[in-house]
């Protein structure tokens, strides 16, 4: 029941090895860090090399840094449908990179299709999938894994967290030591609480039993297709099922929420 396998469809996504079938899901937070530091390669030496704040928009094609002779045709990125024109051609899988875009680190990989806009600022190590959207004033502070069709959206932070593909917090959201399932979506202003006031580990109380995480940070666990309304918080260690909904403006007591749930 606590399986990634019981959160998640994960025969598409990239980065299966994170989690384990025989452990509960948030075991993964353990293994994040040596994950990430695994499976990322880095791709932006090329852009960094100007920052950490660009000055100019900087287009990644091929392994071929571009500035110059683009026509940006802007689209849903998440679709594919954000067109690079250089030199009267089109780039198929090429990063785009607007002017005050901050990029902290070479320990960053970005995928094909992907907008970074100005004002974002990423730090390593990070990964990020394909047509990605990452909009002015997303904050990655680092150990992110993202996956395709993502968005982060404007004042939305993360650190230490994983989205699988599809998943969207397009605005005023903080996503802190969570995982974010397939076509999950955080309603503006959605908090995903990681740490007690007490400071205390983050135990979860399912069926009248305590199961003792031993992670002092621990948001939240979305599973696929879940969705928050606008203002809403998760308590450290929440667990929502596949298909749930929180109502907007609720503090979402920590525990597991089985497939389906609505909380009100």
């Amino acid at each position: 029941m606590l399986s990634a396998a019981s959160f998640f469809d994960l025969k598409d996504w990239a980065h299966t090895e994170l989690f384990t079938e025989a452990e509960p899901v948030w075991q993964a937070f353990t293994r994040l860090k040596s994950y990430i530091a695994q499976a990322l390669k880095p791709n932006l030496q090329g852009i960094v090399r100007s920052g950490p704040v660009l000055q100019q928009t900087m287009v990644l094609h091929q392994g071929n840094v571009l500035t110059s002779e683009l026509d940006l045709r802007p689209g849903d990125v998440t679709k594919g449908k954000f067109q690079v024109i250089h030199d009267g051609k089109l780039l198929e899988g090429a990063i785009v990179f607007y002017p005050g875009a901050c990029l902290m680190d070479e320990d960053i990989f970005v995928g094909p299709g992907s907008v970074v806009e100005p004002g974002a600022l990423i730090k390593g190590p990070t990964i990020i999938g394909s047509n990605c959207e990452i909009r002015q004033g997303a904050y990655l502070r680092g150990h992110c894994l993202v996956g395709d069709r993502c968005v982060l959206g404007h004042t939305t932070e993360m650190k230490h967290s994983a989205m699988l593909d599809g998943a969207k917090a397009g605005h005023f959201a903080y996503i802190g030591d969570s995982i974010l399932g397939n076509r999950t979506n955080l309603g503006a202003g959605t908090k995903l609480a990681n740490l007690k006031i007490t400071g205390t580990p983050v135990g979860i109380k399912i069926n009248d039993k305590i199961y003792d995480t031993g992670l002092r940070k621990f948001g939240a666990i979305l599973g696929d297709d879940t969705e928050t309304g606008c203002n809403s918080v998760t308590n450290p260690g929440t667990l929502l099922g596949r298909r749930c909904l929180v109502l907007p403006a609720l503090s979402v007591k920590s525990g597991y929420y089985v497939d389906g749930s609505i909380i009100r």
